[in-house]
């Protein structure tokens, strides 16, 4: 019993070692890499989640060294952004109003959109 917990243990560690070593280093620019923008029509309502290759940033003087993997927003209307790599998702769920809602991103002059007008069906596009 003891002999399997240690076993385990180990192997969760060499599993989760060269990952912690894959992240990306960003210091402050966090916001360089794909360009993602929601557009929602007649007052639409929506949430985004964008996943994306781990990164560690600084978040503040203070805390050097922050984790993410992931963004998370919500809003009415529409709204743009980047996300902190080269690579990534991003899934726009509409949460309310009577308008669709879009969700488009760019890499090297590809463009991928996705509308959707079904809060049950998300609407998602991703370059990786």
């Amino acid at each position: 019993m003891r002999g399997g917990r240690i076993m385990a243990l180990a192997l969760l560690v060499a599993v989760a070692a060269p990952a912690a070593g894959a992240q990306t280093r960003l210091g402050a620019d966090i916001e360089s890499g794909l360009p993602w923008h929601v557009a929602a029509l007649q007052g639409a309502s929506w949430s985004l989640v964008c996943r994306f290759k781990p990164v560690t940033y600084q978040a503040s003087r203070y805390d050097t060294e922050a984790w993410a993997n992931r963004i998370a927003e919500t809003g009415r209307g529409s709204r743009g952004g980047r996300l902190p790599g080269n690579d990534g998702s991003c899934t726009v769920t509409k949460t309310g109003g009577r308008g669709a809602v879009a969700i488009a991103m760019i890499k090297n002059g590809e463009a991928q959109v996705a509308v959707t007008t079904d809060s049950a069906k998300p609407a998602a596009v991703g370059f990786f």
